[in-house]
């Protein structure tokens, strides 16, 4: 973007947790962007996670993702309903996700929860979910009734 990278000290590197996220199916795309902005605000305090994609429009595909960001998710695309295999609900016309990644299991989950808990009773906001892929999202299995 032509801006410099600076690093006042220290730039640490090890392991952690990737892939939690939240999946929102909104009734609007104002209700969509609303709801994750405010899930974004929710957990920008939560100290050792990251939002590396801030959001991303109708989930993202579990792959290897391209330089630009994760490819799109289609059967929870809701533009792509009538086109191709479709997962989205009636009445959806949003499906944002918010990937959390963090230094623990814990980070995860803290900010999964502050941000479920910020979000819950956001107009237009109609159910809440994740994409787990069946199981093979990676090691850590994060449940969301047990966040609430």
């Amino acid at each position: 973007m032509g801006y410099d990278f600076k690093i006042d000290r220290y730039l640490r590197c090890g392991i952690g947790v990737s892939g939690g996220n939240l999946w929102y199916f909104c009734d609007t795309l104002k209700a969509g962007w609303d709801v994750a902005i405010s899930s974004i605000e929710a957990i920008k305090d939560v100290v050792g996670v990251i939002t590396p994609f801030y959001t991303c429009p109708s989930g993202s595909m579990p792959a290897n993702y391209p330089p630009i960001g994760p490819p799109t998710n289609y059967p929870y695309c809701p533009t792509l309903k009538d086109k191709c295999k479709s997962d989205v609900p009636d009445g959806v016309r949003s499906i944002p996700e918010i990937v959390i990644n963090g230094v623990t299991e814990e980070a995860v989950k803290e900010a999964m929860k502050k941000a479920i808990t910020a979000i819950r009773n956001k107009k237009g906001l109609l159910k809440i979910s994740a994409g787990n892929y069946n199981g093979r999202l990676g090691d850590y299995k994060i449940y969301l009734k047990d966040l609430v």
